[in-house]
């Protein structure tokens, strides 16, 4: 993976940010991980030729276990903070596109995450209410 961009977020418990993508020519494989805090990160497969097509994969992130997480082209990403406060970044290896962006709803029942937190307890940004 070629590193184009890498960002850093934070944010507090409750908050949850995606389920984002990017399509062709602006599609990013991601490469994630927490600095700080504790996080429950998903990853949905776009990728209509694949057999997991429509599938999510999901990980504890955190700053005890330092695991990172590899999300390739073609998947929708997103997580949500179970700690106080998380610092959370991510690595891309492709630029932005804000023409080139795609989100799915978060609490879509065909996908039927468990976003291991309480629905009262969601925050979701004005970017994320599609």
């Amino acid at each position: 993976m070629h590193i184009q961009q890498e960002n850093v977020s934070r944010s507090s418990k409750g908050t949850l940010r995606g389920l984002h993508y990017q399509v062709e020519p602006h599609a990013q494989a991601k490469w994630v991980h927490v600095v700080a805090g504790h996080i429950f990160d998903v990853a949905v497969d776009l990728r209509k030729s694949s057999s997991t097509y429509g599938m999510h994969f999901s990980i504890i992130l955190n700053d005890k276990n330092k695991k990172q997480f590899l999300i390739p082209k073609g998947f929708a990403h997103g997580f949500v903070v179970l700690s106080k406060d998380a610092v959370f970044s991510y690595k891309v290896d492709n630029i932005y596109s804000k023409e080139h962006e795609g989100g799915l709803i978060w609490d879509d029942n065909i996908l039927n995450i468990d976003w291991k937190i309480s629905k009262k307890l969601i925050r979701i940004s004005k970017k994320d209410h599609l």
